[in-house]
């Protein structure tokens, strides 16, 4: 599918703005993929070997939301985008699975003229970015899964971490995120609930449709019984306290992925905010080995 640039809306350039004055390390482009609207990020660099990082955010989350982990790797060229009905992207036609958004990031990739990249996928985007690893195998050069899962066929959390999950109130209402963030976030989020407002404060929340369309996405997805065949070197990190995604799950994903290392953090599911610096020192050294 073919991307081309549109101009921006206003509410955009604000944001823009916004990244200029630090928080953000992101430039944002409104592309035209096929007859979908979808808000990019990208970081510019260069990386070693000259491919960028892709990133696919976890559910609910827009661009925003993963600046902190780009900043602490200032030379590297990153490249993600607000899924259909997420962020500023417009909500979709129809309704996608997986396969769909890999289809997506390719176009996004093209766009930017990159044959390939080295691919990150945290919560519900590692599902993404194993099935971009899998679909588009030979645009990903390196995978790297960060709380999450094999999909259908997993470890679950408990019920009641399950169901706080199934509505998008966290992302609505402050003083409820600040309530339940301990409950399925695990780690410092249950040592200082404020953590939840200073980090869900990148969230552009859009709408509830959206929310339940990613969630569709992933109803009956799994990758278990094809992981053994994925070729790429993978990194699996993970937090030892994470109540969403209980880390027998990223031990799974290290035994099934033949080319895997396992690394955990002190931390729960959203160690990639909490602990950014120590999280991209670990990525860069992954990705820049030989």
């Amino acid at each position: 599918m073919p991307a081309r640039s549109v101009p921006a809306a206003a509410p955009i350039e604000d944001t823009v703005a916004a990244f200029h004055h630090g928080d953000h390390p992101y430039a944002i482009e409104m592309l035209h993929i096929g007859s979908q609207l979808v808000r990019v990020g990208r970081q510019a660099g260069r990386s070693r070997g000259g491919l960028p990082l892709l990133l696919f955010n976890g559910i609910g989350g827009n661009i925003e939301l993963l600046g902190p982990i780009a900043s602490w790797m200032p030379g590297r060229e990153v490249i993600t985008f607000d899924i259909p009905g997420v962020g500023h992207s417009p909500l979709p036609s129809l309704p996608y699975r997986m396969k769909g958004v890999a289809r997506l990031a390719a176009a996004v990739l093209d766009h930017y003229g990159h044959a390939q990249a080295d691919v990150l996928g945290v919560s519900w985007g590692g599902a993404a970015a194993q099935q971009f690893a899998r679909s588009q195998a030979a645009r990903c050069r390196r995978l790297i899964l960060c709380a999450t899962a094999t999909g259908m066929f997993m470890v679950p959390a408990r019920p009641s971490v399950l169901l706080k999950m199934a509505t998008p109130r966290r992302y609505m209402s402050k003083s409820y995120a600040k309530s339940i963030s301990g409950d399925i976030y695990g780690g410092d989020y249950r040592r200082d609930p404020e953590l939840a407002a200073r980090h869900f404060k990148h969230i552009k929340w859009q709408s509830r449709l959206g929310y339940y369309l990613q969630i569709a996405a992933g109803t009956g997805w799994t990758s278990v019984h094809w992981l053994h065949r994925l070729p790429q070197p993978t990194l699996v990190m993970a937090g030892d306290n994470d109540p969403l995604i209980p880390l027998v799950n990223a031990r799974l994903l290290h035994q099934l992925i033949p080319h895997s290392e396992l690394q955990v953090f002190d931390c729960g599911h959203l160690f990639l905010m909490t602990r950014p610096q120590a999280c991209a020192r670990a990525i860069n050294e992954f990705l820049d080995r030989p």
